[in-house]
């Protein structure tokens, strides 16, 4: 039967159907607000688990409810009441659709999508702007008394019971808000330097000034466990960054440090390599190993490092860390416990992406670590500059102010892009990507030492050495630079040699390096442990080896005279500095290292033998064919040859600092990486008797 204007109104104010209507409406709009415009709180919190509940729970009532509303009053005519009444409708329908959207989202997808979020918020306003409006021109134009009652009371029982779910979103963290922060010293923290730095000398310091509770800047491995963060965190775990602290060499030399000049010096290291356990004031008398659980474990986490707001190019971690707040559940790795903490997460992202700043992906901001002085807080005697990658960079043909088509950033380097579907995926800044590029910066901050993964054994160290070796040797591609640097060897060797001599006769070998795409000096780092030298071999054409430089002996030592980068430390009194305790550096008495674009030369002089291999005899044919075609000359020179083969080669860790900290029964030596070789024949032809001229020569008629 068609509705007429007589019909009962099955929505109005007496209707149960109405009072869900209102309150869904009240109580959504109220959370809803709370979530977007009060600070991060557990209140909130609650406040967004409750507003989807309650959603979820009223979803069909609402759309029944909205459907007869709609056939209740919709043959009135149009006035200003049923437009707004309309406008009302279709925003919250609208609201209604895209907050069903954003809640599947935040259970079962790893990232919530802007738009829909967008969409449910100005939806949101939309509504709030056409129905309040709408109901109290609705209240206004009330003539019966009894229907202004119902509507009253309906009012009231609405207003209390939405009322109520704020009083309960308030209670509920009395109940749980999260992980309750320890932020106190030890009672029997020492400050070296004063209250006002307790972290000293280290320059590293908290946005409070007061200590952390070492869990609020640990838990890295639930990053991953939100599906979100998975593939980062897989890339971290056998990262630099992440056994900084658990390096078997830091805490050899740690302790070390410790011994000589109390547990208090260590926090010089700890604002780079064990920030968690400098914060949460471990590195204090008494403390075993001088590092908490936490720091031992993870090293540089992700938040001590996505938490780090501002940097100083002074180096020696000089950076400011906040603490960063954390969700409900934020540490739960299972059950519905972290399916809430993800859902928070997820739609609830502001405070989250906090965690991610332009400042991050700066030069200046790898500048705080990688960049490293000692002075007299340190060595008692004055300021002395250790490694330095980022003013070398700055200085380097690789940095062109302004143009980043042409320089060459840390990152773009140490953390290449790599395929993702990771939510960081994407990044509209960069000149060179776009916000759905499905890429993200790998954190695996290749660089040098693939030695200590192996060491440690930590999780995916077989795919970081392989790397780690790719690297070193120039054979790691990174697509984005291509057009940018050159391609070959990080350092390129070269051979300068005579094309021929006479037997007997000494000739000199030129051996040409050249840093061909490193973006700072080679080798970088600590060169007091690092070793990067010239391996030099000479063989005739019997393969006899006639001069040698640069080669290992049976306990992996390097023969002296060998060409080498490498810095030589000293202390006070002119003693090598050999156990990389830098503590008592006050100098250099050597340094040599290669300065991005530029070269540098070794000559040796080669004794030759006065007899050569003879190699004519028809005997020996096969020989003589295999030689010559080796050494690539013809076959019918004349003939023999000496070769010449220089090697660039790396390692990590020198044997002697190896045989300190673990000893020498331990077999441990650090891999040897050859970073590039060249070759070449110097001819050995023989000069005939009273002519003056090669038998060569006399032959082609000279």
């Amino acid at each position: 039967m068609k509705k007429t204007k007589d019909s009962p109104i099955r929505t109005g104010w007496a209707s149960r159907l109405a009072a869900v209507g209102l309150f869904v409406l009240l109580f959504e709009g109220v959370t809803g607000l709370a979530i977007t415009l009060a600070p991060f709180h557990p209140a909130v919190e609650w406040s967004l688990l409750l507003h989807t509940l309650v959603g979820v729970l009223t979803l069909v009532p609402l759309a029944w409810y909205l459907v007869v509303h709609w056939l209740d009053y919709k043959h009135y005519a149009m006035s200003h009441v049923v437009l707004l009444g309309y406008v009302a409708t279709i925003a919250l329908l609208i609201c209604a659709v895209s907050g069903a959207v954003v809640t599947v989202q935040g259970l079962f997808t790893i990232r919530m999508s802007h738009t829909w979020r967008q969409v449910h918020l100005i939806s949101t306003f939309v509504t709030l702007g056409a129905a309040l409006p709408h109901l109290a021109l609705v209240l206004v134009q009330m003539r019966k008394p009894e229907v202004r009652r119902r509507a009253r009371r309906v009012l009231l029982q609405v207003g209390g019971l939405t009322l109520a779910g704020i009083v309960l979103a308030a209670l509920l963290p009395v109940l749980y808000s999260g992980t309750e922060y320890h932020n106190a010293f030890p009672d029997d923290y020492h400050y070296l330097y004063g209250e006002e730095r307790p972290f000293a000398p280290s320059l590293a310091r908290t946005e409070s000034g007061g200590a952390y509770d070492a869990r609020s800047l640990a838990g890295s491995e639930s990053c991953g466990t939100t599906g979100c963060h998975t593939q980062i965190v897989k890339e971290w775990k056998p990262s630099a960054h992440r056994w900084a602290a658990m390096d078997a060499a830091f805490q050899k030399i740690q302790s070390t440090m410790a011994e000589q000049n109390g547990a208090e010096s260590t926090r010089y290291c700890g604002g780079c390599h064990d920030p968690i356990s400098l914060f949460s004031g471990t590195k204090n008398i008494g403390v075993e190993d001088l590092t908490g659980l936490h720091g031992y474990k993870e090293g540089v986490s992700c938040l001590s490092c996505h938490s780090i707001r501002e940097t100083d190019l002074q180096g020696n971690a000089n950076y400011i860390v906040a603490q960063p707040s954390e969700y409900l559940w934020q540490r739960a790795d299972a059950g519905p416990r972290r399916v809430l903490r993800d859902f928070l997460i997820r739609t609830y992202p502001d405070e989250h992406s906090q965690l991610s700043k332009r400042a991050f992906k700066t030069p200046e901001y790898c500048a705080a670590c990688h960049k490293q002085f000692i002075d007299q807080e340190v060595n008692r005697v004055g300021w002395v500059q250790l490694q330095n990658q980022y003013d070398n960079w700055k200085a380097s043909q690789w940095n062109v102010e302004g143009n980043p088509q042409k320089t060459v950033e840390c990152r773009e380097c140490h953390m290449p892009l790599v395929a993702s579907n990771d939510p960081a995926a994407g990044d509209s800044a960069d000149y060179n990507r776009s916000a759905s590029d499905g890429k993200h910066r790998s954190h695996r901050f290749i660089a040098s030492n693939g030695m200590m993964p192996a060491v440690l054994q930590v999780e995916g160290w077989e795919k970081q050495a392989e790397l780690t070796e790719l690297w070193l040797q120039g054979r790691f591609e990174i697509p984005e630079i291509e057009d940018k640097w050159v391609t070959g060897p990080i350092v390129r060797i070269e051979l300068d040699v005579p094309e021929e001599v006479h037997p007997g006769e000494d000739f000199d070998v030129r051996v040409v390096l050249t840093s061909n795409k490193v973006g700072h000096d080679f080798p970088t780092g600590p060169l007091d442990i690092i070793q990067s030298w010239v391996e030099v071999q000479v063989t005739d054409d019997a393969g006899n080896l006639i001069f040698a430089s640069g080669r290992r002996d049976e306990k992996h030592f390097i023969e002296p005279g060998s060409f080498m980068f490498k810095v030589e430390p000293v202390d006070q009194h002119g003693n090598l500095i050999d156990r990389h305790n830098l503590w008592e550096m006050v100098g250099v008495r050597f340094r040599r290292a290669l300065f991005p674009g530029y070269s540098d030369t070794v000559d040796f002089s080669v004794t030759c033998p006065s007899e050569f291999p003879e190699v004519r005899a028809e005997s020996e044919a096969g020989s003589r064919e295999k030689s010559v075609k080796d050494y690539g000359l013809s076959a019918d020179a004349g003939a023999g040859g000496y070769r010449v083969t220089a090697i660039l080669n790396y390692r990590k860790v020198d044997q002697f600092l190896l045989n300190f900290m673990f000893g020498e029964d331990s077999g441990l030596t650090a891999p040897v990486v050859e970073l590039d070789r060249a070759e070449a024949v110097v001819r050995v032809v023989k000069p005939v008797a009273g002519t003056g001229k090669t038998e060569e020569r006399q032959r082609a008629g000279g």
